[in-house]
């Protein structure tokens, strides 16, 4: 645990650092690493026997919360976005 906080204030600190550089090529590997975790992540959910053989039981409760979480993401993004960028803006604007 304390390695991967170690991990991750070490990652703020560069950043940080180095915030006046231009890394406008930092989004597209954090995205590749991204997908890469979700496929392992895959590939150890696939290889996993009582997961597998318990995706029968899962049923529409996990539907139901699955779907809840996802809509409940989209309408959180939603209102961050209108309260950072077109709430904003009109402001900007008028000054």
């Amino acid at each position: 645990m304390f390695i991967i906080i170690g991990i991750m204030l070490t990652g703020m600190l560069l950043g940080y650092l180095l915030r006046s550089k231009r890394l406008s090529w930092i989004h597209k590997i954090i995205t590749l690493f991204i997908w890469i975790l979700l496929f392992l992540l895959g590939i150890d959910v696939g290889g996993n026997d009582s997961i597998i053989k318990g995706l029968h039981t899962l049923g529409l409760e996990a539907v139901i919360i699955t779907i809840a979480a996802v809509i409940g993401s989209i309408l959180c993004a939603w209102g961050l976005w209108y309260l950072l960028y077109i709430k904003n803006r009109g402001k900007e604007t008028k000054a």
